[in-house]
């Protein structure tokens, strides 16, 4: 999946899980502009063809949104958790090594 993607993803997490819902907490807290915010949406939504929020007075998330929203936040938030606690993660077991040797190229090759 490609990285902006996961920024669209992201920032749709950021202001659905806001509690007040707001684009300008969201934004602040993703260290990005709320015009890039909802642009970012807005552009999630156009790829996936489906609305996602409802901006009103209120932000609300749409059906088609929450949806989204319980398959991928959970996933989101064990990813943040495990790289916030590495101790964790599994030790490493000695598993498979590999090294990493030049590559010898003969004079007129390259």
């Amino acid at each position: 999946m490609p990285r902006e993607h996961y920024s669209e993803l992201l920032a749709l997490i950021s202001v659905a899980e806001e509690e007040e819902r707001s684009f300008t907490r969201a934004a602040a807290r993703l260290g990005i502009s709320q015009s890039m915010l909802s642009h970012t949406i807005r552009g999630l939504e156009a790829r996936l063809g489906v609305r996602l929020l409802t901006r009103t007075t209120r932000i609300s998330v749409t059906e088609a949104g929450e949806r989204l929203l319980r398959v991928v936040a959970p996933r989101f938030k064990d990813i943040a958790s495990e790289l916030r606690d590495p101790a964790r993660l599994p030790e490493d077991q000695g598993g498979a090594e590999f090294r990493l040797r030049p590559h010898r190229y003969r004079p007129g090759q390259v």
